[in-house]
């Protein structure tokens, strides 16, 4: 038999449950192909331990293997409180950026004063206690009339979803973060509360500046993010998306999160950039051992609506089943893909229109011929990463002498890369010795070779073979 993997790829959190070579290890081995590192926690020594653990796991293992790198953003949390405070509907409560929890003043962890008018909404414990601004009563300090009954505990998150934070989105933590992260082996950096184009625009100069060639991932999670206006201008201006569909629930409201993660699916296809469906998928294995069947259909969904990666977060972080959870996410993947078509899209416009055209053909020949896989010869990854934005169905065997664009196809769809020497025979090189170790199975394998006239020179795919195996 041929060897089968999936198309759908499965980036995980790391977390105090999974921080150890070994489950590192165990994790890639069961079916991860990208790691997210939340740098909302932890600190710079955990961080340099676990890029050096992934790295070598990889190598060992001989799988490519990306690292996300998740900045915090301006995720606004209240300070530490004495103790749980009850508030009650009609209590008029203090946030205050320079003061300690007293009473009904409490502690945030961001000067609001500077940004929120009175009457914006601020929902505060993933909107369990919601607000709206009466008054800005100093420098520091805003008045808010409670909602609803409820609770308030340290640390607790607040969203502000009709406050416009005027491009100032990255915050000085993120900024050190950043400055972190360009002395490290990272290949995506991932940018949090995402409002505009510009947002994009603004983290790329300094990473270009940096010499940092990390890729960009725009986190859908606010309400400006998911205006038509903005939608497609984002997709346009990063290198992929995230659904952050927990904050976006909050900010936007939960019912619009399918139609938008449908939505956001489909730009990304049709401007060839990569796609990712986070929080909560398998919510429910942080306990238990099995996901609920709605779990299963959120999987399977984002899989037939053509997203290249799925992501877990409490559940391989904090989890009692990380590994578990991964293999439980890999068999509904496995079994979607084989059972149920990709949605198509109506359109993709190319970025490179040569490049798009010889990708489609390439495509469309493979579905004609019935071949095994897509070989395809890139440097920078562009050319397996458009040919995977018609999500063939089959593999993608990418080869590049880049080891950077090598872990970067390990999230992008139905990808497998390998890193080899630029030669002219590269791809045809590669299938024979993989039809060796059985990739192909048994018996001859028809594959088709997308190249260029110049190996390892960006932007000079312009040729297609066809080849049999014996």
């Amino acid at each position: 038999m041929a060897i089968i993997f999936k198309r759908t790829k499965i980036l995980a959190t790391l977390g105090p449950i999974t921080s150890t070579p070994k489950m590192i290890e165990d994790l890639i081995m069961a079916g991860v192909n990208g790691l997210r590192l939340n740098f909302s926690h932890g600190d710079y020594e955990e961080r340099t331990d676990q890029i050096k653990w992934i790295r070598e796991a990889s190598a060992k293992i001989g799988k490519p293997v990306a690292i996300l790198q998740d900045l915090q953003g301006p995720k606004i949390r209240l300070g530490m409180l004495n103790e749980n405070t009850e508030v009650k509907t009609g209590d008029e409560i203090i946030l205050d950026h320079a003061a300690e929890h007293n009473g009904l003043t409490f502690p945030v962890q961001y000067n609001l004063a500077e940004k929120v008018k009175v009457g914006e909404p601020i929902y505060i414990f993933d909107g369990k206690v919601r607000t709206t601004v009466l008054e800005i009563t100093s420098e520091t300090a805003i008045k808010l009339r409670v909602e609803n009954d409820g609770v308030l505990m340290s640390k607790k998150g607040i969203n502000l979803p009709d406050t416009d934070f005027g491009g100032d989105i990255l915050t000085p933590k993120d900024l050190k973060d950043i400055e972190y992260g360009l002395t490290q082996d990272i290949d995506y950096v991932a940018l949090s509360f995402v409002q505009s184009a510009e947002d994009i625009h603004n983290l790329r100069q300094i990473l270009v500046a940096g010499g940092s060639q990390a890729q960009i991932i725009a986190k859908i999670e606010t309400k400006a993010a998911v205006k038509p206006e903005a939608m497609e201008e984002i997709v346009k201006a990063t290198d992929g998306i995230m659904v952050a569909r927990g904050d976006l629930a909050v900010e936007a409201g939960a019912e619009i999160v399918p139609i938008v993660q449908r939505k956001l699916l489909a730009l990304c296809r049709k401007h060839g950039k990569l796609s990712i469906v986070a929080t909560q998928m398998m919510a429910s294995m942080v306990d238990n051992p099995e996901p609920t069947r709605a779990e299963v259909s959120d999987v399977a969904g984002a899989v037939i609506q053509g997203a290249d990666t799925v992501m877990l977060s409490d559940e391989t972080a904090n989890g009692r089943y990380p590994l578990e959870t991964v293999a439980a996410m890999k068999k509904v993947i496995l079994y979607t893909q084989d059972n149920a078509a990709v949605a198509p899209i109506n359109d993709i416009i190319p970025k490179n229109v040569q490049l798009d055209a010889i990708s489609t053909a390439a495509v469309s020949l493979a579905e004609q011929l019935k071949v095994d896989a897509i070989i395809a010869e890139t440097k920078s990854g562009a050319t397996a990463a458009t040919i995977a934005a018609h999500r063939p169905n089959l593999p993608i065997v990418s080869v590049t002498s880049e080891q950077k664009a090598a872990q970067q196809l390990g999230l992008s769809y139905a990808n497998r890369s390998y890193v080899r020497p630029d030669s002219p025979e590269a791809g045809y090189d590669l299938a024979k010795e993989l039809k060796e170790q059985g990739f192909f199975g048994e018996g001859s394998a028809k594959i088709i070779i997308v190249s260029g006239q110049q190996p390892g020179v960006i932007g000079t795919t312009d040729t297609i073979k066809v080849r049999v195996l014996e």
